[in-house]
C-alpha cells in the first residue's frame, strides 16, 4: 500500500480555534435562536417538510455539508486483518468526497478534520454547528467482534439501539470519548429519552430522509448489510440543529470489507454513491417552494 504523508500546514486556524479548546459562550451562531423559533413554529403548523427550505433560505452562502472523518491522531479507529487503519480509510474517502461535492460548486464543504488528529466526539458536533452546517455525514468503516459481518449500513441517532450489533458499534465508537459518551447517564432513563427526543424533534425528519437516500445510492453499487437503515446512540449524532447521519463504509473485520476499503477503485464507488446521495438530498432541500 502506498504510505501517505499528513500534512499538518493544511490544518485550519478558524478549526483550531474551535476544536483547540472550549469556544466562548458568544461563539455559537447568532442565528441558532431565530432558526430554533422558525423551525419551532413549522412544526407546531405540521409543515414540517418545509422545514430544511426556510432555513436555508435565511442564507445567501451557499449551503454548507460537514464531512466528519472519523477517529484519527491517537485513536486509530478499528484496525483490519492486513494492518489498514479506519482512520486513514475514513480521512481519505472524505477528502475524496469533498473534492466531488465541490465540483459542481453548489455547496460549501468542510471537514472536522484534514489531517491525522484527534478531535473529541462532541467538539466534532460544535465545529459543525459553529459554522452553520446543513448537513453533517460521519464516515467510519468500523469492527465487530462477529467477523463474519460485513456491508455498508447508515445510522441515524436512537437512545434505543435497533439491534445488537448497531449497540456494539455505538459503545466502541463513543468509547474514544468517555467524558462526551456520559453526557445524559445522570437522567433517569425516561428523562434521558425526552431529552434526546427534544434533540432530534427538529432535525430528525431530514436526518431520516438523508439516511433513505444514502442507502438507496449506496445500494446501486456497494455490498450493504443486512437492513443497512438503522439507529443508535451516537454521541457524534447528538445536534440540535444540524441533520446528522453516520456512514458505515464496511467493517475492517470482516478480511472481504477489509481489502475491498484498500481498493481505490471500490472506494471512488463509495464516494460516487454518497456524493449522487447528498446531492439529491440538498437539491429537495433548496428547491424553491410550490406557490398556491
Amino acid at each position: 500500500m502506498t504510505r501517505r504523508i499528513w500534512n499538518q500546514k493544511s490544518w485550519r486556524q478558524t478549526h483550531v480555534a474551535v476544536v483547540g479548546g472550549t469556544p466562548p459562550r458568544e461563539f455559537a451562531p447568532k442565528r441558532t435562536l431565530a432558526r430554533r423559533a422558525i423551525l419551532a413554529g413549522l412544526l407546531g403548523a405540521g409543515l414540517t417538510p418545509l422545514i430544511g427550505r426556510q432555513a436555508m433560505s435565511a442564507s445567501r452562502e451557499p449551503p454548507l455539508i460537514m464531512l466528519d472523518p472519523g477517529h484519527g491522531g491517537r485513536d486509530p479507529g478499528a484496525i483490519g486483518v492486513t494492518g489498514l487503519y479506519e482512520k486513514h480509510v475514513a480521512l481519505d474517502t472524505a477528502q475524496a468526497l469533498k473534492r466531488a461535492l465541490e465540483h459542481s460548486g453548489r455547496f460549501r464543504v468542510m471537514l472536522t478534520r484534514d489531517d491525522d488528529v484527534f478531535i473529541p466526539l462532541d467538539q466534532r458536533r460544535l465545529f459543525a454547528q459553529t459554522n452553520g452546517a446543513h448537513l453533517f455525514v460521519s464516515l467510519h468503516a468500523d469492527a465487530l467482534t462477529d467477523h463474519a459481518v460485513r456491508g455498508a449500513s447508515v445510522y441515524t441517532l436512537s437512545l434505543e439501539a435497533t439491534d445488537a450489533q448497531s449497540d456494539e458499534l455505538a459503545r466502541r465508537e463513543n468509547s474514544v470519548d468517555p467524558a462526551a459518551a456520559e453526557q445524559y447517564q445522570n437522567y433517569a432513563p425516561d428523562v434521558a429519552n425526552i431529552l434526546a427526543s427534544l434533540a432530534q424533534r427538529e432535525t430528525h425528519y431530514f436526518s431520516a430522509r438523508l439516511q433513505q437516500t444514502l442507502v438507496r445510492t449506496l445500494s446501486n453499487d456497494v455490498l450493504m448489510l443486512h437492513h443497512p437503515a438503522r439507529r443508535a446512540n451516537f454521541v457524534v449524532l447528538r445536534s440540535f440543529d444540524t441533520p446528522s447521519v453516520l456512514v458505515e463504509m464496511g467493517f475492517m473485520s470482516n478480511q472481504a470489507d477489509e481489502l475491498l476499503l484498500q481498493s481505490d477503485r471500490h472506494r471512488a464507488q463509495v464516494v460516487t454513491a454518497l456524493r449522487t446521495g447528498i446531492e439529491t438530498c440538498m437539491t429537495r432541500l433548496i428547491a424553491p417552494t410550490t406557490s398556491g
